[in-house]
C-alpha cells in the first residue's frame, strides 16, 4: 500500500491513538470529549531526500540511494519547516507559531510505521502552545515513529515568495531547507491538487520548488541532500475533523 492510499484509508485515527501509545514521548491525542476545540492554518516548507517528486506518495517505500556493492537502502529523510498562519488550542493562540520536524520514514511505510522523527519547537514558544503543537502534530502525523524525541530550538529564517523558500534552524547550524520554483509553462509556480498528504483534510496543494539544499546537522542520525525533492504546502485542520462520529451514524 503506497503512503497516498494508506493516508486515505479509515485506518488514520485508529493509529493516531494506536501509534502514539506505542511511543515513549510521543504526542498523545487526548480522549474524545476532552480535548479543547482547536484550529490550524499551517503552511510548511518541506523538503526529503527522494527525487523530484517524491515517490512516496506512489509507492509502498521510498526511492532506492545506492551505496557500495550496487546495494540501494530506501530512506525519506525530511525536513518540514511549519508556521501556523492562525490557529488556536482552546484559549491558547498558536498564531505566527512555527515548529520543525525532521524524520526519516524508514524503508517500509505500508504499515504506518515510520522510522525516526525529531519535533522542535521554536525556543519563543510557551509551555501551552507545546502542549498544543504535540496533541496537533498527532493527528497530523497519524502514524507510528520506531523512535520520536521533542527539542527546542530556534527558527531564525522562515519566508517564501512564488519563487523561493528558505528555512533555517539555528542560523542552519541544526537544519536548513533552501527550494527554488521549478520552471513551468507559465511564470506561476507548478502546482499538484487532490493528492492526500498526511492525515490534514483540506490543502491548498503541492507547490513543487526542489530544492537546493535539505539537511539536519543534529546528532547521529545528521543528514544533507541538494537538488532533491520539495515543496510548500499549505494545509487547514480542526479539531471536528477528527471527532469521532455520533452515536447510530
Amino acid at each position: 500500500m503506497s503512503l497516498k492510499r494508506f493516508l486515505g484509508t479509515g485506518a488514520l485515527l485508529g493509529l493516531a491513538l494506536i501509534a502514539f501509545l506505542a511511543v515513549p514521548n510521543a504526542p498523545l491525542a487526548t480522549a474524545a470529549g476532552t480535548s479543547p476545540e482547536w484550529a490550524a492554518n499551517t503552511t510548511v516548507i518541506e523538503a526529503c531526500s527522494c527525487p523530484m517528486f517524491c515517490q512516496c506518495y506512489f509507492n509502498t517505500s521510498p526511492a532506492g540511494h545506492s551505496h557500495g556493492a550496487g546495494m540501494a537502502e530506501h530512506f525519506c529523510r525530511a525536513n518540514l519547516a511549519h508556521k501556523i498562519n492562525k490557529g488556536h488550542y482552546g484559549e491558547t493562540s498558536l498564531d505566527g507559531v512555527k515548529f520543525w520536524v525532521a524524520n526519516d520514514l524508514g524503508g517500509d511505510f505500508s504499515q504506518g510505521k515510520m522510522d525516526w522523527a525529531v519535533l522542535t519547537f521554536d525556543k519563543s514558544t510557551t509551555p501551552a502552545q507545546r502542549e498544543a503543537i504535540q496533541k496537533i502534530v498527532g493527528y497530523v502525523f497519524p502514524v507510528q515513529w520506531n523512535t520520536f524525541k521533542t527539542a527546542e530550538g530556534n527558527i531564525d529564517t522562515w519566508r517564501y515568495d512564488k519563487d523561493s523558500a528558505v528555512a533555517t534552524l539555528d542560523g542552519g547550524k541544526s537544519g536548513e531547507v533552501r527550494l527554488k520554483r521549478f520552471a513551468g509553462m507559465t511564470a506561476e509556480p507548478i502546482v499538484i491538487r487532490n493528492l492526500p498528504y498526511w492525515g490534514v483534510k483540506r490543502h491548498e496543494g503541492f507547490v513543487l520548488m526542489p530544492n537546493t539544499v535539505e539537511a539536519y546537522r543534529v546528532g547521529p542520525k545528521a543528514f544533507e541532500y541538494k537538488g532533491t525533492n520539495g515543496f510548500m504546502i499549505t494545509w487547514d485542520m480542526n479539531s471536528k475533523d477528527v471527532a469521532p462520529p455520533a452515536p447510530g451514524k
